[in-house]
């Protein structure tokens, strides 16, 4: 049984898109699709910097727009799809729930309105590798932060205001190892509520159509059945925690037996090395791996 996942924000790297414009079409493809968000996702994904794509208006139609063009270079028919965080705009499309520009169109709009919310109060993400997981939640509460990703796998990303994480580094958790992460806010918290509506606002104007296959939501890790649940479950998941973890178990219980993670690829696949015993993993980072991610297939 076959996964395709998409990866959130904070995977992306300078360059990263640099050796997947040799392929044929796909320059046409994202410079068809840079019109749809505003942006020129060629420039930012072979020279920009990484403070430029670290902005999120500029990291979340970047993201989703790489991982829809591997997904077209690969080629698959995928059993299951999820995404982390923003990148269930890409699982949303992939499965046919979305149109691509549909797609792009809502996450330009998700990452203005979280770049606002963000511009707010001075806030980030800290990620807690490690500890027993009860002892780093209390410490997690008794700083006033938020388990905004709990990914599995022994790790959880918190987020909160910088003092707050200032403190949490100080008199963190035992035995668990901090590591602040370069993302513009605290997304999945209470600072993202601002973006909520005006993302319900945008929405409101596509109709989606039901899943084609499988599709996991981040809220639960269950599968949802019609496409204007899922949408409603995007726009309440910007304040919401990502429960990665809870999309691994339903993963496992599904019986998936391959998966293989978009562009940019490396961070999903790590985190099913511990959570997903047994299933083979391919991380599309270059060209060079689609013909491992196809003899997975076979």
């Amino acid at each position: 049984m076959l996964l395709l996942v998409a990866p959130g924000q904070g995977a992306q790297t300078p360059g990263f898109l640099t050796p997947w414009l040799e392929l044929p079409g796909l320059a046409d493809r994202l410079g068809a699709w840079s019109e749809v968000v505003g942006l020129d996702l060629i420039a930012y994904g072979t020279t920009g910097g990484a403070d430029e794509i670290r902005d999120t208006a500029v990291a979340q139609p970047l993201l989703v727009a790489a991982a829809l063009a591997s997904a077209e270079a690969l080629g698959a028919a995928p059993d299951v799809l999820a995404g982390h965080s923003v990148g269930e705009f890409a699982a949303a499309a992939l499965a046919g729930v979305l149109t691509h520009e549909q797609a792009l169109t809502l996450v330009r709009d998700r990452a203005q309105a979280m770049a606002k919310a963000a511009a707010i109060t001075e806030t980030g993400m800290t990620a807690v590798l490690g500890g027993v997981e009860d002892e780093v939640l209390a410490s997690i509460e008794r700083h006033g932060l938020t388990p905004a990703n709990i990914n599995g796998a022994g790790q959880i990303v918190v987020g909160g205001t910088l003092a707050q994480l200032a403190a949490f580094k100080e008199d963190g958790p035992a035995r668990a190892r901090l590591i602040p992460l370069s993302v513009a806010g605290a997304f999945h918290t209470r600072h993202m509520a601002s973006a909520v509506e005006s993302l319900r606002e945008a929405a409101s104007a596509v109709e989606p159509s039901d899943p084609g296959v499988t599709l996991l939501s981040n809220a639960d890790g269950q599968a949802v059945a019609t496409g204007a649940e899922f949408v409603e479950r995007l726009v309440r998941q910007i304040s919401s925690p990502v429960r990665w973890d809870a999309c691994m178990e339903t993963m496992a219980s599904l019986g998936v037996t391959e998966m293989i993670e978009l562009l940019p690829g490396g961070t999903l696949t790590g985190l099913a090395k511990r959570g997903l015993r047994g299933v083979r993993t391919v991380a599309l980072k270059t060209p060079d791996d689609l013909d491992a991610a196809r003899e997975l297939i076979k």
